[in-house]
């Protein structure tokens, strides 16, 4: 049956992807990494990962990455990029609020994004639950953001990469709104096509929100109340999923507002 052959082929290709992340894991760390990592590691780190298709800024489906370069912009720090081999990806090392922070955009494809965030992580000495995911969100309509703490994937392949290499679903996310398809348009078509002019204006409102919101949460102070539990293996989605998530909306018309999600 025809289903059943897609099922058979959804299968197989997140196996495959499973595979390709494990061997792109597999790169030795090197002892000038490791010495890097130590100069860099004073004090607990936050990591924020912009998830998108290298060459495809400016797309739906790379709009973290949009999100993250505006974060840049307004820490002073967007002139920092630089490329970082062992983790396939670009990196700032920042501060803020007192926080050590790294941005980091990786250059592989988002199938395999987690591939790069869990080699930052182990070599700058970040916690699971200090990384925070910035990835585009098809059931939420633009202009929409929301922060999740861990669990599901909900079927977005780099969050999916990420929960798999760094084996534990506790990573918090910012979902920025795209929207789903309408008439005809196929999904793949729509995220990874480029934002109408309408849709720009938006967009603009939503990345202040967003840098605002990406800034509160890396200024909270670190708490026995405020912080997330300790790392668990991907499956522990249910304790996750019971934890709230604080949602802010916003449009041309009203630049905030309060959403459940």
């Amino acid at each position: 049956m025809p289903e059943q052959k897609l099922i058979n082929f959804l299968m197989m290709r997140r196996l495959l992807t499973r595979v390709i992340n494990r061997v792109l894991l597999s790169e030795p760390f090197s002892p000038a990494m490791i010495i890097e990592a130590e100069i860099h590691n004073q004090g607990r780190r936050k990591m924020v990962v912009g998830l998108g298709n290298p060459g495809m800024e400016g797309t739906r489906h790379s709009v973290g990455m949009t999100v993250l370069g505006a974060l840049a912009v307004q820490l002073g720090v967007a002139d920092r990029w630089r490329g970082d081999k062992y983790v396939s990806g670009e990196v700032i090392l920042s501060e803020v609020q007192q926080t050590n922070v790294v941005l980091l955009r990786p250059r592989l494809l988002m199938n395999v994004n987690g591939v790069s965030v869990a080699k930052a992580a182990s070599k700058y000495g970040v916690k699971a639950e200090d990384i925070l995911l910035v990835h585009d969100e098809l059931d939420k309509p633009l202009g929409k953001i929301a922060i999740k703490h861990g669990g599901s994937a909900r079927g977005h392949n780099g969050v999916r990469s990420c929960v798999d290499c760094l084996q534990t679903d506790v990573m918090p996310r910012l979902r920025i709104g795209i929207g789903r398809p309408t008439g005809k348009t196929s999904v793949d078509r729509h995220v990874l096509g480029r934002f109408t002019t309408e849709e720009q204006k938006v967009l603009d409102s939503v990345l202040v929100q967003s840098v605002d919101l990406l800034l509160s949460q890396l200024s909270q102070q670190d708490s026995q109340q405020d912080s997330p539990p300790p790392s668990s293996p991907a499956g522990g989605r249910q304790a996750a999923q019971k934890r709230n998530e604080r949602a802010r909306s916003v449009s041309p018309a009203e630049d905030s507002a309060a959403a459940q999600s």
